[in-house]
């Protein structure tokens, strides 16, 4: 079932990227291929693991651009023809995106047992960082004296 955004968007300015990713996650939601999982590992820290048995690192492409990460294999026909009596693992080519949120930058990917890892973290600027102001105490300022001239 998908969400038609429309009166929403009559109402509303400004969260048309909202509606965007909310629109991506109801068309991704119903790809289930390659299967993966998204952990925390840290409080500003996580990772992605994606399933890629039959995958070399040269068959996949890994892209990040403007908050989107795009996962994409490739699997070049095969040359010999071979005969399956069951065919369960899937060796078809993909494409995955993942939305990331602002700051979350990939800090790396790797191939560990037939899983494509990549770890993220978000680094949030220094200057958008929540900082403590100091509140100075109001002292009392002496009042300005008069000298008296003798006319």
């Amino acid at each position: 079932m998908r969400y038609d955004w429309t009166p929403l968007w009559r109402s509303t300015i400004g969260f048309d990227r909202l509606f965007d990713v909310l629109d991506e996650v109801q068309r991704t939601s119903e790809e289930t291929y390659p299967p993966y999982n998204i952990e925390r590992t840290g409080e500003d820290r996580f990772q992605i693991s994606v399933a890629l048995a039959g995958f070399t690192p040269e068959e996949v492409a890994l892209t990040v651009e403007q908050n989107v990460l795009t996962l994409e294999g490739r699997k070049p026909a095969e040359q010999q023809e071979r005969q399956f009596l069951h065919r369960g693992i899937s060796a078809r080519s993909f494409k995955r995106q993942f939305t990331l949120a602002d700051h979350v930058e990939v800090k790396g990917a790797r191939f560990e047992n037939g899983l494509l890892i990549i770890d993220l973290v978000r680094e949030i600027p220094e200057a958008m960082k929540p900082r403590r102001i100091a509140i100075n105490e109001a002292r009392a300022q002496a009042a300005p004296q008069i000298e008296a001239k003798a006319a």
